[in-house]
């Protein structure tokens, strides 16, 4: 990461962080930016700025990061509406719609989103598309039992399918043990009616694209900071 990225992922996350208010219940997202919200956050409970607040993390390296911070951590489970996300994407057309899970967390993203009552997205400029696909594959979570048919599948409706690998050539496993097929498709026309067709499939969990879910997104670039809504 570029010192000049770094910088724009620090300026968008201390802006959503702002958001983030006393006695809130906080989705913690998973990513380099929402990685950075997060030692925002405790900075800010750690200077007696905020108080009462509980995280609920979005996969396991989250929950390693809140508890590097001490942060107060609560589940699903425990807290079923949730009051605000801070998360990242791959990639954020102008309808915000998203791309995520570059990071192998979509389907534990995907489901604190919906539990959410806002969630707010931060990314530097670099991630904004006028379609989606334009730059990203759309990751897709499937079984390790019969994959190479999810994968035929999905070449089948246009993509391009690489099984995602770890650096030392072993399968990249999800903290649900899922594999991720990384789905190439280019500009998508009509991202709806691709997200039904690939949840048609058995043996396919999730895919990455999240759609009308953003209520939020702060994206950094060379100009300052812009906050758009739906």
């Amino acid at each position: 990461m570029s010192t000049d990225t770094a910088q724009l992922k620090q300026q968008a996350a201390a802006f959503a962080v702002e958001f983030v208010k006393s006695g809130m219940v906080v989705g913690l997202g998973h990513g380099s930016t929402a990685i950075i919200a997060i030692g925002l956050i405790a900075k800010k409970m750690e200077a007696g700025l905020l108080t009462d607040i509980l995280g609920v993390p979005c996969s396991l390296q989250a929950e390693e990061e809140a508890r590097k911070f001490n942060f107060p951590l609560a589940t699903l489970e425990d807290r079923p509406v949730i009051d605000i996300t801070i998360d990242g994407a791959d990639e954020v057309d102008p309808k915000l719609n998203l791309i995520k899970g570059g990071g192998g967390a979509l389907l534990r993203e995907k489901i604190v989103a919906q539990a959410s009552r806002r969630e707010v997205i931060v990314v530097d400029e670099s991630k904004f598309v006028k379609t989606l696909g334009e730059k990203r594959p759309v990751p897709v979570a499937v079984i390790p039992f019969g994959w190479h048919s999810q994968m035929a599948y999905l070449k089948s409706l246009g993509a391009r399918v690489t099984a995602r690998r770890n650096s030392n050539g072993s399968f990249f496993t999800t903290d649900q043990g899922n594999l991720i097929l990384d789905c190439k498709f280019g500009p998508i026309k009509d991202c709806r009616q691709l997200a039904a067709r690939i949840k048609e499939r058995a043996g396919i969990v999730e895919h990455g694209l999240f759609l009308e879910m953003a209520t939020d997104v702060i994206i950094a670039g060379a100009r300052g900071v812009r906050h758009l809504k739906p």
